[in-house]
């Protein structure tokens, strides 16, 4: 749910991974485990990447749409 968010978020905003890395301090190569879901975050690394998305850190952990 988190990476899913993550990696809509990111492309709404119309940033790469790598931008994201050089915002958030956290590696691309983490980034990306997280955006496929192989990687679980802290609440604190949540907060983090939510600051550098400029979103509030909820949005990062909300359910995703029921796509029935």
């Amino acid at each position: 749910m988190v990476g899913e968010n993550l990696k809509r978020l990111r492309q709404e905003k119309g940033l790469t991974q790598e931008v994201l890395e050089s915002r958030s301090g956290l590696s691309q190569q983490y980034l990306s485990g997280l955006e496929r879901g192989k990687r679980n975050p802290t609440i604190i690394t949540v907060y983090e990447i939510s600051q550098a998305l400029g979103v509030h850190y909820l949005e990062l952990l909300r359910p995703l749409p029921d796509s029935n």
